[in-house]
């Protein structure tokens, strides 16, 4: 085992949980055993809740501008220890190196935001009548939650912990117990930056502290990134018990390109988006919608995927069961008639012949009832659907539950109009295969994609992690009362 066992991180110690019962950190890059991880019981959360409870009267009367210091430091720590950090979401995740590096550069961006909120949340004060005023701020929650998924270990607990932190929250973290290390990292280097005891902690687990965090009556808010059907389920028992609830989901993002559209630019945007970080990120593009006669673009598409190798530049997926779910897709796709025209299923990684990978695979003439067009893969798989039209390649993005990411290539800023204002999806990219939004502009999908009302990163999360107060005053007597005042 090349680390310690993981512990929770309570009140500023990590500390061992109150069960025994544990799982194995695998790496899914070459099958070493990493480390292990408790799974915890309601009493172990309940003693981070106590601790974060202890903390919020200091925490949430300290300044705006103090508290953002903290993540001026934070910050710079994440770039001080880049290297360090990418190489742990590298071996407990299996993306690329240069996948993990982005995704720390982006936890310090998020930070970044974070620095800049007092500049954002400073509220406002008006004279409403003669001596009197009428002002609104923003205050904190008190103890939130966040539980965070396996594909970024680093970024999506960075989507909330730099914001409702600085507005003025404790916070409790469930991460993945597929990758639990990254997180612990995090908590050291807050505590580097000057973050005080209980203000931040972590429980490990599995769905037993899921649901103790969705019940327990001192938590006020539960943000959770993960699949639609836990989503739902999350949302549904977190509100039943009166919390704030967002819940982020699955996706089936659609790329409809045209005839007009640049090959070059568009076949490796599309290889960028369906094979980086081994296509599991809520974001990547699984089903392309061709109309009309593109077949210059798929050739084009196939040549680029042909550059993306398992163990170089091509990232392991996270479990044996993940890669064997999604070669079923593939088998099962060419026995109901689609083309496969690049296969990636069972490559040979040499000398990780352990690891759990998945090659870029380009399958074509994919019906739209097919389970492979429906469902999410979370693998480096693109499958290509034919129409005759854009209105015939809408609707088939317009069926699909979810409503994350679409994004349509195109040279004609008409049509790439049309597009943008009829798919029915949160972010939608014009010759931008991840058309993910940069800080300060925010992150979410819609319909099955997210459950609850805004966004989870930039200006949007603010409304999430704080309330409203009202005040109004009055001091001079002498100026009367009318129906203002």
């Amino acid at each position: 085992m090349k680390y310690n066992p993981v512990q929770n991180y309570i009140n500023g110690a990590f500390v061992d949980a109150a069960t025994d019962r544990t799982l194995e950190v695998i790496s899914p890059v070459d099958g070493t055993r990493l480390s292990t991880v408790p799974m915890s019981e309601a009493g172990d959360l309940d003693r981070a809740v106590r601790a974060a409870q202890a903390a919020f009267p200091a925490w949430s009367r300290t300044t705006l501008k103090e508290r953002v210091q903290v993540f001026f430091r934070y910050k710079a720590l994440l770039e001080k220890n880049l290297t360090e950090l990418a190489l742990l979401v590298q071996e407990e995740n299996g993306k690329t190196y240069e996948e993990a590096v982005a995704e720390i550069e982006k936890g310090a961006e998020l930070s970044e935001f974070a620095c800049s909120l007092p500049q954002i949340v400073t509220g406002e004060i008006l004279e409403v009548s003669r001596g009197v005023e009428c002002r609104t701020e923003r205050v904190p929650l008190g103890v939130v939650a966040s539980i965070v998924p396996f594909n970024f270990p680093s970024m999506v607990p960075n989507w909330t912990i730099p914001n409702a932190i600085a507005l003025g929250n404790c916070m409790i973290i469930k991460p993945s117990e597929k990758v639990p290390l990254s997180v612990g990292r995090l908590a050291e280097l807050l505590q580097e930056a000057g973050l005080p005891n209980g203000v931040f902690n972590i429980v490990h687990g599995d769905s037993e502290v899921v649901n103790a965090i969705c019940d327990h009556p001192d938590i006020e808010a539960v943000s959770f990134v993960g699949s639609t059907k836990i989503a739902k389920l999350v949302y549904q028992r977190a509100t039943s018990h009166f919390k704030r609830c967002l819940a982020l989901g699955g996706a089936k993002n659609h790329l409809i390109v045209l005839p007009d559209a640049i090959p070059g630019m568009t076949a490796q945007n599309i290889t960028a988006s369906m094979a980086g970080c081994a296509g599991q990120r809520c974001m990547a593009a699984s089903a392309m919608v061709a109309v009309g006669p593109v077949d210059h673009i798929i050739e084009k598409l196939c040549e680029e995927a042909q550059k993306v190798v398992p163990g170089k530049n091509l990232g392991a997926v996270i479990n044996r069961s993940s890669k064997e779910r999604i070669e079923r897709y593939i088998t099962e796709a060419e026995e109901q008639g689609a083309k496969v025209l690049l296969d990636g299923r069972n490559p040979r990684v040499e000398g990780k012949e352990k690891g759990t990978y998945v090659g870029p695979t380009v399958i074509d003439y994919v019906r739209p009832d097919m389970a492979i067009a429906q469902e999410e893969l979370f693998g480096p798989v693109i499958s290509i659907m034919r129409t005759n039209t854009v209105d015939e390649a809408l609707a088939i993005e317009n069926a699909n539950p979810y409503g994350n990411a679409a994004a349509v290539f195109t040279q004609n800023g008409g049509m790439a109009r049309y597009v943008m204002d009829r798919a029915s999806a949160g972010m939608v990219g014009v010759n931008v295969g991840v058309p993910v939004p940069r800080e300060p502009f925010s992150f979410g999908g819609w319909n099955e994609s997210r459950f609850g009302v805004g966004d989870i990163t930039g200006k949007s999360s603010i409304e999430f992690w704080t309330k409203l107060k009202k005040t109004t005053t009055k001091w001079n007597p002498e100026a009367g009362i009318n129906w203002m005042s």
